[in-house]
């Protein structure tokens, strides 16, 4: 839309846009930091979590971790053969294709995310308040 026909965007808005942006990342210090209390690099965490949260499955392939964390093929390789030195995942050659190989937690991996997700978990019953009241606030033009 061209500049010009768009709707100015007034002080209020941008005041709450910098809010949701400040508390967003206020969130994630708050789960880079509980990571690395962990022993895990948030990276590590990330990967955890999108493994045992990736819908439908407890597995992912290398090409469906690197879209969730956003990163190159070659760099979840990399990040999966750090995780596996760890403990935290294991590979397994899929039944179902020969070719494809699947990337799950193993024990060890599912306690570390377990407690990292109870941390989460009250963090975000803590924050939700105001997370939701800003996005009240987005959602209805104030933003």
């Amino acid at each position: 839309m061209p500049a010009t026909t768009r709707k100015r965007i007034s002080k209020s808005q941008y005041e709450n846009l910098a809010a949701f942006r400040y508390a967003l990342r206020k969130f994630l210090r708050f789960s880079e930091d509980a990571a690395v209390a962990a022993g895990l690099t948030p990276q590590q965490h990330q990967a955890l979590l999108a493994i045992k949260g990736f819908p439908g499955r407890d597995h992912v392939t290398v090409g469906e971790l690197a879209e969730r964390l956003q990163i190159k093929h070659h760099s979840a390789v990399g990040l999966i053969d750090r995780l596996v030195l760890e403990e935290l995942v294991e590979r397994e050659t899929s039944a179902e294709d020969r070719r494809r190989v699947d990337i799950r937690l193993t024990e060890r991996g599912e306690g570390m995310l377990e407690e990292l997700a109870a941390l989460h978990r009250e963090q975000l019953k803590r924050i939700g308040p105001e997370l939701s009241s800003l996005l009240q606030r987005l959602g209805q033009g104030e933003a």
